[in-house]
């Protein structure tokens, strides 16, 4: 189904934010636009600088704009709330509980039952592979495990809308490309809606229905561009859509987008 046939999770209007007094201090997003469809999976690209982390943080509640609004359903997002489900870069798992108490964390502060958060954390703990590990500390784990934790908690919380700021940036490039493949397969059986924030092209393509490419100081949506993966066939093997032509079409063009922002 095409997106604008879809009902608009996330609406992002006319959004500007400077830090600092206005006369000295920086413009980091001017007049940004954007809608969100449900189940969609976007993904936040540009050069350094552009404020792709500073809108997500706006979506999250976690900022608010200086001009313009973010409605998350009709609802303006003016704090953090369940309804927006943040995953970090950094590990955020609690070292003193295990992987499945962690799981469980938020939907009991929620007041959530025993009995549905046993079942909750059971299917996410198989969503994402760690059921062997339920009972493992966070020190035992590997980086990507500690990400899956923090995945399956914040979709256990069952947010509207899936909040990611470089999830796997701090992971090696074989863990990170496991866990792209990962992520794709988690989102496609929990139908998420997912905005995500990377600076790894390739990670972008494999990924997103849509690329949102943003342009740097301040930064403003410079173009949206559609997956052609995603409508011809989704690709669950990244080596396989690596090898498809328009993977390396899409490609260029984020390549040529990326220098004309660097020569700004």
């Amino acid at each position: 189904m095409e997106a604008q046939l879809r009902r608009p999770t996330l609406v992002v209007s006319n959004i500007s934010k400077r830090f600092g007094e206005r006369e000295r201090g920086v413009l980091a997003l001017s007049e940004v636009s954007l809608e969100v469809f449900d189940g969609e999976f976007i993904v936040l690209l540009g050069p350094s600088g552009c404020g792709k982390s500073t809108l997500l943080r706006l979506m999250a509640g976690l900022e608010i704009p200086s001009t313009g609004s973010v409605q998350l359903d009709g609802v303006p997002v003016l704090r953090p709330s369940r309804d927006q489900g943040m995953v970090f870069q950094g590990y955020t798992s609690f070292p003193w509980l295990t992987v499945q108490q962690n799981i469980e964390y938020g939907m009991r502060l929620n007041g959530v039952s025993r009995q549905q958060r046993r079942a909750r954390a059971e299917h996410y703990l198989e969503l994402v592979g760690l059921e062997k590990f339920r009972d493992a500390w966070p020190k035992s784990l590997s980086g990507g495990m500690k990400q899956r934790v923090a995945i399956a908690r914040t979709l256990a919380n069952d947010p509207r809308i899936l909040l990611m700021d470089e999830p796997f940036g701090a992971l090696d490039a074989e863990t990170r490309w496991s866990m792209q493949e990962l992520l794709l397969g988690i989102m496609r059986q929990s139908a998420a809606t997912t905005v995500m924030v990377t600076h790894d092209i390739d990670e972008a393509i494999f990924l997103a229905d849509r690329i949102v490419f943003m342009s740097k100081h301040p930064g403003r949506v410079r173009e949206i561009l559609p997956n052609p993966l995603k409508r011809r066939q989704a690709y669950s093997n990244k080596a396989d859509a690596l090898e498809q032509p328009e993977f390396a079409v899409l490609r260029r063009k984020v390549l040529s987008l990326m220098r004309e922002a660097n020569q700004v």
